[in-house]
């Protein structure tokens, strides 16, 4: 098989800077995977995903992507988010909107399985501890899972005694998978919430030998204008100022 190298995003949530951010510094890639949400939250929704289509890639929807759509109930959001979600379901052009229907909820790409929010439940469920991801592991039957949804970079891995031991994950140059099975999250381009407001992303290399490696990277970007242009555009005010935060 060829080399590959993948550039691996999430919750890229309509932050068009954000992503060009994040494009800009991850170099040559041959595909780029999209774990989700790629609108909501953020001014830009038809843009970012006019920039992801022009990529090769794939891509699986989030709660918000189906949101937008109307195919989830906002009363499950909180009231920022759903009335961002609302915001957006107008915004929306009617070929962005079918391209986002078009997107199936999980993607086998070999070594790894692409969702959203889990394998188990591949839009809503959240996987931050170790009880999760043990629960989790049984649902994917590839090596590797990426997810994203909860905004943290995280990596869940079954050891040889069969316990799952959870890590956060830091910008600190690439890693082998190798060893064990693996849920890997990259955190969020366009809404982190770690404590570091800078966009986070994923870089993975699969060798022509089948083994592939992960690497964190955070981008710095013009925050404030993203805030500026939230505010123009009516979008509640806790989600401009959270941007700031990384929370």
């Amino acid at each position: 098989m060829p080399h590959l190298r993948i550039a691996v995003v999430a919750d890229i949530h309509a932050n068009l800077t954000a992503f060009e951010a994040v494009e800009a510094s991850w170099g040559v890639v041959d595909e780029v995977w999209c774990l989700g949400d790629v609108v909501g939250y953020g001014p830009e929704p038809n843009e970012c995903v006019e920039r992801l289509r022009e990529m090769t890639q794939v891509c699986v929807p989030g709660n918000h992507d189906l949101a937008a759509l109307g195919r989830i109930d906002l009363d499950d959001f909180n009231p920022s988010a759903k009335a961002a979600a609302e915001w957006t379901a107008r915004e929306l052009t009617h070929e962005t909107r079918m391209w986002l229907e078009g997107l199936d909820q999980r993607i086998r790409r070999d070594p790894f399985t692409i969702v959203h929010g889990s394998p188990r439940q591949p839009i809503w469920e959240y996987v931050l501890d170790t009880a999760s991801a043990a629960e989790n592991f049984r649902d994917f039957d590839t090596p590797y899972c990426l997810i994203g949804h909860s905004h943290v970079p995280l990596m869940f891995a079954v050891g040889a005694d069969g316990r799952v031991a959870g890590q956060p994950l830091e910008p600190e140059g690439p890693f082998p998978l190798r060893g064990a099975r693996r849920i890997l999250n990259p955190g969020s381009v366009g809404q982190p919430r770690d404590g570091d407001p800078r966009a986070s992303f994923g870089i993975v290399e699969i060798g022509s030998d089948g083994q592939a490696s992960f690497e964190l990277r955070r981008v710095a970007y013009d925050v404030g204008a993203v805030q500026t242009r939230m505010r123009v555009k009516g979008l509640p005010e806790p989600l401009a100022i959270r941007l700031a935060y990384g929370r």
